[in-house]
């Protein structure tokens, strides 16, 4: 039987030399990929309690949608700035070269609420971060953080430091 990392396309020296860029698209034209990658995620929060299921635009509501409706939750979409048509609460946070500002509908997650955050890849860590800022600044409580890949040589697990974070796969590299 195929493992995820079976229908992960690797592809040498992209976007520079000695980088190995780790494409999911062949994972999402697969339809045996796709259900391996969305069970495995399903699988992480089988005894996790939580009530909703936040994703970062564009690949975190990818892989949150069908976790959230296979597990009958909620899901709240986390996107760049101006994006988001009612009142919202923002948080800044770096990037390689510079920074970026995500948003949440400020009535997405009510006080008390244990939340489970998903995406495809951790990097650096810096959005999954800023994400769980904003979770808890409306009251929410993270419990779960869950990714298809991480690359580990990136150190962005280092910035969760205190979360419940699982990987589907994980490389050791960059």
């Amino acid at each position: 039987m195929k493992k995820v990392e079976d229908y992960v396309r690797s592809i040498p020296d992209f976007p520079e030399p000695g980088i190995i860029f780790r494409d999911i698209t062949t994972i999402l034209q697969d339809p045996d990929g796709l259900k391996l990658a969305i069970d495995a995620i399903v699988d992480f929060l089988k005894d996790k309690d939580f009530d909703m299921v936040v994703g970062p635009e564009s690949r975190g509501f990818i892989f949150g949608v069908p976790v959230a409706y296979a597990l009958h939750k909620g899901f709240v979409p986390v996107r760049k700035k101006g994006k988001l048509p009612c009142e919202t609460v923002s948080m800044e946070y770096d990037l390689e070269y510079g920074s970026a500002v995500i948003e949440m509908h400020k009535d997405s997650i009510k006080p008390g609420q244990k939340v489970v955050i998903i995406d495809d890849l951790i990097a650096t860590g810096g959005t999954i971060e800023a994400i769980t800022k904003l979770v808890e600044q409306l009251g929410g409580e993270v419990v779960k953080i869950c990714f298809v890949m991480e690359l580990a040589g990136l150190k962005g697990r280092e910035k969760l430091a205190g979360y419940d974070v699982d990987s589907v796969i994980i490389y050791e590299g960059k």
